[in-house]
């Protein structure tokens, strides 16, 4: 994940956060030594085995720490213990790497200031997709913490391109399509971290085209480039990588990790913003902001990276992708009905991974889950149920919830929930249509309806799957093979939906 997926907002879009005055930035006074050091960087990697506890003891509490104005360095945060995030994200398999321990003990020391965590999305396209939801989570968990978390859009290095991960440099986009894809992403973080119930207003978002936009190129030479070691910059694995491939790397992307590495700095120094988070692949792009910042400021404030695994199958492969696509977390590029329904069909062998990786609750109520899958009398699904339903919540909210499940409900073939065309309409944005003239359906025979339809292929196929039970017709079962559509099957005169077992649906709207 890179700042993860322009010309840009005229001016920094900024949240309030708490009563804090923007005025006067967070300044962390900070005594904590970090434990080795060399030439090349003040930091080590701290790599954190997987694992998940069982463990009764509650990983998380309701405090909260209210923010305090930080105009002087001898003002601190009020002391309140808060839960120790760094510990809660390596129980529940959100933790792959930290620069220091340190990082460990300041998150939950009463004596330091809360901290304000980032994490990077460059504006691709006008949604963030799955593969960006882990960063989100992890920053919704520091909220809850009592820490501060940051959105930092990508104004400026979404028009360069992360090579992290990447076989292709990233397609030149437009000026208006870089807006429109800030906005949406935009959206989207405010209705997530927004609506976090522990504390809503302690969010920012920024664009780092705003203090791009101004720097020439002699300027961030001398400020940046003379700081930057080229070996040390192409020994990074994805550069590497790129190097090795027959596309080879531009001195554009090669750039990425110093923009990134600056983007940091110029947070840490002007925002108090001291902790960056990524995925795995960002390791290389945080540290180089780590040391860029010790290096410029050769300051004793603490300065932080953290990264968490890639949101990865049993099989190794990358979850977030479908046969239609990638999962989308915009509703108008995909339907909140079609996302739970991705969440519904998680196979067993991941479901309780998931829960502990996209969920809040607590690992007591999961570990109930996973006993009950081994026991007799476990209804099937019931562990995908709720994680589609807890993500689906926490993406889409309550009433994309309520939204997925009736659609959910009224797909159901057999299901008692009434069609009516309103529903019909917004299920059939996420399943084969076709329009038919009414004299068509109407008087019709269902069996050739349903070829005319595409549901499918032959006229013995349907007849085969009519005596097998698996017809329906508005979720209700048709028996009969010469059963004719009357008016009355049709739904407000406007259309019906016909299914052959649980998966293939069609509707017919009348033309």
């Amino acid at each position: 994940m890179a700042y993860a997926t322009g010309m840009t907002l005229a001016s920094r879009s900024i949240l309030p956060i708490c009563s804090r005055s923007l005025s006067s930035p967070l300044r962390v006074a900070s005594l904590l030594v970090f434990t080795e050091i060399s030439s090349s960087t003040f930091f080590r990697r701290v790599q954190v085995p997987h694992f998940y506890s069982t463990s009764t003891t509650p990983l998380f509490s309701s405090a909260k720490c209210s923010v305090q104005s930080t105009s002087s360095p001898e003002t601190v945060s009020q002391a309140v213990s808060r839960p120790n995030v760094v510990d809660i994200l390596e129980e529940r398999g959100l933790l792959e790497s930290i620069t220091s321990n340190n990082l460990r003990s300041a998150c939950s020391d009463p004596k330091v200031t809360p901290l304000r965590v980032y994490c990077g999305f460059d504006p691709t396209a006008e949604s963030l997709h799955l593969g960006n939801l882990l960063g989100i989570i992890v920053l919704s968990w520091f909220q809850r913490c009592g820490h501060q978390a940051v959105g930092l859009i990508g104004g400026a290095t979404g028009r360069v391109g992360d090579p992290s991960g990447k076989s292709l440099e990233r397609p030149e986009l437009d000026a208006d399509t870089l807006e429109k894809n800030i906005a949406g992403i935009k959206k989207i973080i405010i209705k997530i971290l927004g609506s976090n119930p522990s504390s809503s207003s302690s969010y920012m978002i920024l664009n780092n085209y705003d203090w791009w936009k101004d720097m020439t190129m002699l300027e961030f030479l001398n400020k940046v480039g003379r700081f930057a070691r080229v070996g040390t910059m192409m020994a990074k694995e994805s550069v590497k990588k790129r190097l090795e491939s027959e596309q080879g790397m531009s001195y554009t992307e090669f750039t990425y990790q110093l923009l990134q590495a600056y983007d940091f700095l110029h947070l840490f120094k002007n925002e108090g913003i001291n902790v960056q988070i990524g995925g795995s692949d960002q390791w290389g792009n945080i540290t180089a902001g780590t040391d860029l910042i010790r290096k410029i400021l050769q300051t004793e404030e603490a300065a932080y990276g953290l990264t968490f695994p890639l949101l990865l199958k049993n099989d190794g492969t990358k979850f977030g992708k479908s046969e239609d696509g990638a999962i989308w977390l915009s509703p108008s590029m995909l339907s909140p009905y079609k996302f739970y329904q991705y969440f519904f069909s998680v196979p067993d062998v991941d479901v309780i991974r998931f829960l502990k990786t996209l969920t809040f609750l607590s690992l007591d109520d999961i570990k109930i889950l996973e006993d009950q899958m081994s026991k007799p009398g476990y209804v099937p699904n019931t562990a995908q149920i709720k994680l589609a339903e807890e993500v689906t919540r926490f993406v889409h909210g309550e009433e994309g919830l309520k939204e997925a499940i009736k659609a959910t409900e009224a797909l159901r073939p057999g299901a008692e929930t009434k069609l009516d065309w309103n529903l019909i309409e917004r299920i059939a944005e996420d399943i084969p249509s076709c329009s038919l003239s009414i004299d068509r359906v109407s008087g019709s025979s269902i069996v050739d309806l349903s070829v005319s339809a595409g549901l499918f292929e032959s006229k013995s196929a349907a007849r085969r799957m009519l005596k097998q039970g698996g017809f329906y017709m508005n979720n209700e079962r048709v028996d009969d093979e010469n059963k004719r559509v009357e008016e009355e099957d049709i739904v407000e005169g406007k259309g019906l939906v016909l299914s052959a077992g649980k998966k293939n649906k069609v509707v017919v709207r009348i033309s």
